[in-house]
């Protein structure tokens, strides 16, 4: 059965707390099988014998809603999309890999959305984009930390959710996929 993950957003972030095992628990009990954690902010690996389709990122957000009482939106991805998207990132090797982030979006990414993204960003901040298909990828090249470069900004200008993850995470996130 195939192999994907769950890249979940506002998991572990501000009041949104979730511990892995409970996680883990609830997408069981959704029906997700041999689901694991990787690192303590929602990346949730499973094997399901449909593709990574959005009917199946839809039932995860609503499993962690039902179980956890907040939104959040599923990125749900094989070890292989994950290597597409680090290899097309234009900004890897040239920032530190954890400046370097990958921001999955629920739907397909707009010529529009993403000129909207530029534009609200002009003069802003050192941070660069670069579009993907159902992903921007961002050097936060001063860091993420005082960006304001963030999820509600992201959301607001590309008009839906996502959720980011640096290039090292990814890394670590195919190695625990393909090594189970």
């Amino acid at each position: 059965m195939p192999r994907y993950v769950a890249l979940l957003s506002s998991v572990n972030v501000g009041s949104n707390q979730v511990k892995m095992a409970d996680l883990k628990a609830a997408l069981e009990k959704c029906g997700l099988e041999n689901v694991s954690t990787v690192t303590a902010s929602g990346n949730a690996l499973f094997d399901h014998a449909k593709a990574a389709d959005a009917p199946l990122a839809k039932l995860i957000g609503e499993c962690v809603k039902d179980n956890f009482g907040f939104r959040t939106f599923a990125a749900v991805r094989s070890a292989t999309e994950l290597k597409a998207a680090i290899a097309e990132n234009p900004f890897r090797g040239g920032s530190e890999d954890k400046f370097v982030h990958i921001h999955f979006l629920e739907k397909p990414l707009t010529d529009a959305g993403f000129k909207a993204l530029e534009r609200a960003h002009e003069g802003k901040g050192a941070e660069k984009f670069a579009p993907g298909s159902a992903h921007v990828h961002i050097d936060y090249v001063d860091g993420v930390g005082r960006s304001k470069v963030t999820a509600p900004f992201l959301e607001k200008h590309l008009g839906c959710m996502g959720t980011a993850r640096n290039l090292r995470s990814l890394e670590r996130i195919i190695e625990a996929m393909e090594t189970r």
